[in-house]
């Protein structure tokens, strides 16, 4: 009997190791797929804020010739008579809207972002999942 008891601990022991084996390969694997989804996630914002960039871009470029544009117009009407407060006027309107852009630009930049929303999900529903209840 006492040669069995060593060849049974040995097997328990064996069975422990493996079992925390496997919790190890699990707890990896989980740790793998939330960073794969971290990086996705990354890689979508990267190209978002790209394509946001060259619209941006192309739109000031065509709104600052059209301005431009409209503003000529604008001289050359009034020209022989009041091209002095229309240029004025101009300005005024020009000002106000950069200031209203400027101060919407700052509430924006000021506003936190949820860029890594769904990793930070998955992480609450696995701890949820391994805490005991």
């Amino acid at each position: 009997m006492a040669v069995e008891e060593p060849a049974r601990n040995r097997a328990s022991s064996g069975g422990l190791l493996q079992s925390l084996r496997n919790l190890a390969a699990t707890l990896v694997a989980v740790l793998q797929t939330r960073l794969e989804l971290l990086v996705a996630e990354i890689e979508e914002e990267r190209v978002r804020l790209g394509r946001m960039l060259a619209l941006a871009v192309v739109a000031v470029f065509f709104l600052s010739l059209a301005v431009l544009m409209f503003t000529m117009f604008v001289i050359v009407l009034f020209w022989d008579s009041y091209r002095l407060p229309a240029i004025a006027g101009l300005a005024v309107l020009y000002l106000v809207i950069g200031g209203v852009a400027a101060l919407a630009a700052r509430r924006l930049a000021l506003a936190r972002s949820r860029l890594f929303a769904a990793s930070l999900a998955e992480l609450g529903k696995d701890r949820e999942r391994l805490t005991p209840e």
